[in-house]
């Protein structure tokens, strides 16, 4: 296990064939960002749908509902004994690459590791196994409009592309509010992936006072402070944080199958409010599987 505190990074690094695949396997090892558990994944090829594994179990993603969305996404499967925390960014490297079958993520630990703070390092890992993307599984049947809360999803089908838009509302001048993305892979792993966690001053605050976001790399993370802005590495983009969050949309309708194909213009979007959306639009029917 790598010490990040020593090494001051994530690794990904190949291992030898042990897991009966033809091209081996990826391991991507860090520290959990919110239980700063030590976490190792390891990426390798499979048959059949995308599935997710730990502590022996196994299920496939769309298996999987969403049980908590405090800061993060937490996803179970096999009747809460399969469990796993903080999926957003693995799953959002797989829906940018268009990766729904021939990968299985096995996990050891509570949560994904943060690594990189956005979608980068997962990229790196399952771009290695030279899967074939395949296309989503579901499509934009019909336009809605769907409030959660502050938060709002309007849908409408167009002619069988991907197109999300998310709009922030943090009444910060320093920070462009939009992001779109239109389903390229290349500029999903140039432009979106390495978009990284944001947090403001208070967030951070509130992390430290319950013990949580341990071990994290400060590189990993961007925080807005009333004074500046606070990054590590890689320089602050204005437009960061919107990619960031239309990074999440993208991870958390990974889980039923998307992002659809169909147009999706998300305001204020979250975690918690994504997942009850994805319910309203598929029982509303205006997501449909393909």
């Amino acid at each position: 296990m790598v010490d990040m505190a020593e090494s001051g990074c994530p690794t990904c690094i190949n291992i030898p064939e042990t897991t009966g695949t033809s091209e081996g396997a990826v391991v991507v090892e860090g520290f959990g960002l919110h239980s700063g558990a030590a976490a190792r994944v390891v990426v390798r090829r499979c048959d059949g749908p995308v599935r997710i594994g730990t502590n022996g179990l196994e299920a496939r993603i769309d298996e999987f509902r969403t049980v908590s969305t405090d800061r993060a996404t937490t996803v179970e499967a096999n009747g809460g004994a399969l469990r796993v925390a903080t999926v957003e960014h693995a799953f959002a490297a797989l829906a940018g690459l268009g990766i729904y079958e021939g990968v299985i993520l096995v996990v050891a630990g509570p949560e994904m590791p943060i690594l990189d703070g956005g979608a980068s390092v997962w990229c790196d890992a399952i771009a290695r196994l030279a899967v074939a993307p395949t296309g989503p599984r579901l499509r934009v049947v019909r336009e809605a409009a769907i409030a959660v809360g502050a938060s709002r999803y309007e849908l409408a089908p167009n002619g069988g592309a991907i197109d999300l838009e998310v709009r922030l509302e943090l009444q910060d001048v320093r920070v462009d509010s939009v992001a779109r993305w239109h389903g390229d892979k290349d500029d999903f792993r140039l432009r979106i992936a390495p978009a990284r966690t944001f947090a403001t001053a208070a967030d951070v605050e509130d992390l430290a006072r319950r013990g949580l976001a341990r071990h994290v790399d400060p590189r990993s993370v961007v925080v807005l402070a009333k004074d500046a802005i606070h990054s590590s590495g890689r320089p602050f983009s204005p437009d960061e944080p919107a990619r960031h969050k239309l990074l999440d949309l993208i991870g958390d309708l990974y889980l039923r199958g998307g992002p659809p194909l169909g147009r999706i213009r998300a305001l204020r979007p979250g975690h918690a409010a994504t997942a009850h959306a994805l319910q309203l639009a598929v029982h509303q029917g205006a997501l449909a599987p393909i």
